[in-house]
């Protein structure tokens, strides 16, 4: 019985469109920004803060758990939006939500006694904020069309 060995060859690196890229950066931050709330219930007297009717400071009402949709909602379209707008208007869309979410995620960490857990949060998305501003900032331009004269 005789096996042939095969040669050994490097691993075929296809090039990943900025648009996928920034979509599977949005899609991680999205999935790290709800497991942080969602762990979160995990923390003593939080369930019951919130069968009291209240979440952090706020009294829970239509108008607090509609602002929470919508914020969550940034992230969620941005999946969408990251693989479907023209270049340039994606890149300018990518660059000012993840500028203006960067703020946003550290208002978890302000003042919670729990800086271990929030932090660590923050630092993750905050990752994923900047490689989304990376590869939007440094989107591939093409060559401009040579004159003809």
């Amino acid at each position: 019985m005789s096996t042939r060995q095969l040669a050994k060859t490097a691993l075929d690196e296809q090039r990943i469109p900025v648009r996928a890229k920034l979509a599977a950066a949005w899609a991680s931050f999205m999935f790290l920004y709800a497991y942080v709330d969602i762990i979160a219930f995990f923390k003593p007297g939080v369930v019951d803060d919130i069968q009291a009717g209240v979440v952090w400071e706020f009294q829970i009402s239509q108008t607090l758990l509609t602002t929470f949709i919508a914020l969550m909602a940034i992230p969620i379209f941005m999946v969408v939006l990251s693989m479907t707008l023209p270049a340039k208007a994606n890149r300018v869309t990518n660059l000012v939500v993840a500028a203006v979410q960067i703020p946003y995620a550290a208002f978890n960490v302000v003042g919670e006694s729990w800086t271990y857990f929030y932090g660590l949060g923050f630092a993750l998305e905050l990752v994923l904020l900047v490689l989304v501003l990376r590869y939007a900032w440094t989107w591939p331009r093409t060559a401009p069309a040579a004159v003809i004269s």
